[in-house]
Order: C-alpha cells, then sequence, then structure tokens
C-alpha cells in the first residue's frame, strides 16, 4: 500500500527515505517487530532522520494528525468525508499506480541487462527475445502514459549509470522516434539498440570505467575501444535488424568523419544513427557520473546545439529539443514563489504550463508541503530549471 492510500488512517507506516522534517513518528520498525519508541515525537532536523539511517531503521510510523501541516503529509480524512473527495484519492492512486509500473519495468530491464551483461562477459551469445518483449512492455507503458515512465526514468543513481543509461537511451529513443511518428516495429528496433548500445564497456577495465577524473590519452584509447569489442559481440548475435545493430554501433559516429569505431561520415549514417548520437550525449549530460554533477536539460540542449553541424544533425537536434521540452517531465524547476518541484504532467500541455510537484521551498531552505501546481490554473510561472546537485537536498523521495 502506497502513502496515498495510507493517509485515511490516523498512523500509517511509511519508508524513513520518505521522511520529512515534521513528521510524528510513534514507532520504528525492525525486521522483527515494532518498537515504540521512548522520545516518540515530530522529527526536528534531518540529524534526526540521518540518526535513524545509521541505525538501518528501513521504516517508522507516522502519525498523520499530530505531524506539522507543511511536513508533506494530507492530513487523514473525516470518516464522512464526500464522494467527491473519494474521487479525487482515486485519481491519485490511481497516478501514484502509474509510477509504480513504470518502475518494475525499469526495474525489470535493469536485472535483464545486468543478466546479460554478465553472461555475455563469460562468452555466451545474447538472446533478442527477452529485449523484445521488454521493449514492447516499454512502447505500451509509454503509450498508456509517457509521463510517468519519462518522470521514473528521470530518477538517476550514480552507482547504477550503465544499467540506468542503457534504459534511458532506449527510452529517449522511443520517445523521439514517437515525436517523428516512425511506426511501432521501428521503435522496437530503436528500443533494443538503445538496451544493447553500450554492451561492449563489458570489457572495458572498472578502473577506468569508473575514474572520478579526467582519462589519460591511453585510457581515453581503451574506453573508444568499448565499441570495437560491440562490433564482435553484434556479429555474433543473431536476430538484431540493421537498425537495432546502428544504433549500437553508430553512437559514438560525428557527421565529418570524426567520431569512432569506423569514422563513418554523414551520408553514411543513417537517420536512426543520427538519433542515436543525439540522444546519447544528452542523457550522459543529464546524468550524475562519478567524475561530474549532472546538467539540467537546458544546459544539455546549449551543448547539443554547439555541437552542429559538424558532429550532429542540426535538424534532428532542434527535433529533439522540441521532443523533449525546455522543462522535461521528471526534471527540477523553480516556481516564481521560490518553490522547487519536479515536472510531473506535460501530456497534451504547452511546454510553459505543466503541472509541478513542489517539494521544498528555495526561499526558506526547507521542506514544505508537497503540493501539485498546475500551471495553466495558477498565477505562478517557471523562472528556471534547475540541476539536482544545485539543491542541499535530495529530491528522490519525491518522484
Amino acid at each position: 500500500m502506497n502513502e496515498q492510500s495510507q493517509v485515511a488512517a490516523k498512523v500509517f507506516k511509511l519508508p524513513v527515505a520518505k521522511l520529512n522534517i515534521g513528521m510524528f513518528i510513534t514507532k520504528i520498525e525492525t525486521t522483527s517487530s515494532k518498537i515504540v519508541i521512548s522520545n516518540a515525537g515530530q522529527i526536528r532536523n534531518l540529524g534526526d532522520i540521518h540518526k535513524l539511517r545509521q541505525h538501518k531503521i528501513k521504516f517508522v510510523w507516522v502519525d498523520a494528525e499530530r505531524s506539522a501541516s507543511n511536513c508533506g503529509l494530507p492530513k487523514p480524512k473525516p470518516a464522512n468525508h464526500t464522494t467527491t473527495d473519494a474521487s479525487v484519492n482515486a485519481s491519485l492512486l490511481t497516478r501514484e499506480q502509474k509510477h509504480e509500473n513504470a518502475k518494475e519495468l525499469i526495474g525489470e530491464a535493469k536485472g535483464l541487462i545486468k543478466k546479460v551483461l554478465a553472461e555475455t562477459f563469460e562468452g555466451k551469445a545474447i538472446e533478442v527475445a527477452p529485449f523484445e518483449v521488454l521493449a514492447d512492455n516499454m512502447i505500451e507503458s509509454m503509450v498508456k502514459d509517457s509521463d510517468a515512465m519519462q518522470c521514473i526514468a528521470a530518477l538517476r543513481t550514480k552507482d547504477a549509470y550503465l544499467l540506468e543509461h542503457s534504459i534511458n537511451v532506449a527510452f529517449l529513443l522511443v520517445t523521439f522516434g514517437r515525436f517523428l511518428k516512425l511506426n511501432r516495429d521501428i521503435l522496437k528496433q530503436l528500443a533494443v539498440g538503445g538496451l544493447l548500445h553500450d554492451i561492449g564497456k563489458i570489457y572495458i577495465n572498472d578502473a577506468i570505467l569508473h575514474k572520478p577524473g579526467k582519462l589519460t590519452d591511453e585510457e581515453f584509447a581503451e574506453m573508444k575501444s568499448h565499441q570495437t569489442h560491440a562490433i564482435d559481440i553484434v556479429a555474433q548475435t543473431p536476430g538484431l535488424s540493421q537498425i537495432t545493430q546502428d544504433v549500437c554501433l553508430m553512437h559514438h559516429e560525428k557527421l565529418d568523419g570524426m567520431g569512432y569505431p569506423k569514422g563513418l561520415t554523414a551520408e553514411q549514417i543513417p537517420m536512426h544513427g543520427r538519433m542515436s548520437c543525439i540522444v546519447d550525449i544528452y542523457d550522459a549530460l543529464t546524468a550524475t557520473r562519478c567524475y561530474k554533477e549532472a546538467m539540467s536539460p537546458a544546459a544539455a540542449f546549449k551543448i547539443l546545439l554547439k555541437l552542429t553541424p559538424f558532429h550532429l544533425d542540426k535538424e534532428l537536434v532542434y527535433d529533439f529539443i522540441r521532443c523533449i521540452g525546455v522543462y522535461p517531465v521528471g526534471s527540477l524547476v523553480e516556481l516564481s514563489d521560490g518553490r522547487v518541484g519536479i515536472v510531473w504532467e506535460a501530456k497534451n500541455r504547452n511546454v510553459l504550463h505543466p503541472v509541478v510537484k513542489c517539494f521544498y521551498s528555495l526561499t526558506y531552505k526547507r521542506y514544505v508541503q508537497v503540493e501539485n501546481v498546475d500551471l495553466l490554473k495558477s498565477d505562478l510561472n517557471i523562472e528556471r530549471g534547475i540541476s539536482p546537485s544545485s539543491l542541499d537536498v535530495d529530491p528522490t523521495p519525491f518522484y
């Protein structure tokens, strides 16, 4: 049961990762039992939450009525709440369920990629069928609710970059392909290519792959060799379509012929190969890595534009920016009242008026009550997009 459905009760279970200042804790749950704590009370600062984590507490029991009004918890509904309230709650649950479904799908994708990476390293052939099934599920999920998938895909973990990057490249290729009105079969081939595009990195030394500083010329040469390894892996994998192979092998090629592994020139790089170059760079720029913080989408767009027309296809870069939007779902923005939030919904809206899930105030430097602000119905506006590294708090629990 998620938090939205639990608030009907006075006291409910909550993961420590989702605690906020002002919540009133009554019990701590260990792996074996619920323990009533002697100093039950409100969380006064982030240090209180840190202590719970230090003691490896995973869940606590929170009293919603005794929690502060600005802690991010809705108050319990009275027993005689109206049908309208129930309809609103049902809508919220539907939205939360869509996010849970997206999380499950992404978890499934991580598991498959991790398994195949290990098996490929051991010399086993890649089975394409499971990736095709996953690609179909991914496309179906995006058709039903692209906002939910995009929001969850934006949730990144530095230590899981290779897995998440592969999934996001697949997701972004499908999103881009849908924007360009490509047919579903091509979308599927693009997705499989995205999921497998970094397969050659299994043969790169971990010390180089995860080096926190700048690579030497020798190290960079080894890093580039992941595409040479990919050529061999692709050649030994039956059932890969030409589009899928091109996505795997062309995402580091440049229109001016200065890319790798083959130094292809513009006339040798088909549209889907050019798309993979754009998507691969964008996702790498907007992810936190061992050697850099994540950029905001707007900052990443500026770099993509600077790489045209010699490296990237200029028209496709403009199409990609129009496709993703200035404030993509899942990105962080600051509103005109100083609150920070996650772009939560954008479907069938113009780029400047999404729904924003606010959770923090830059003005007061503290968490605020979580609120979904519909900018179509509000006098507020987006001041700017911001990167997660510019905040002193972790936005992860609010996705």
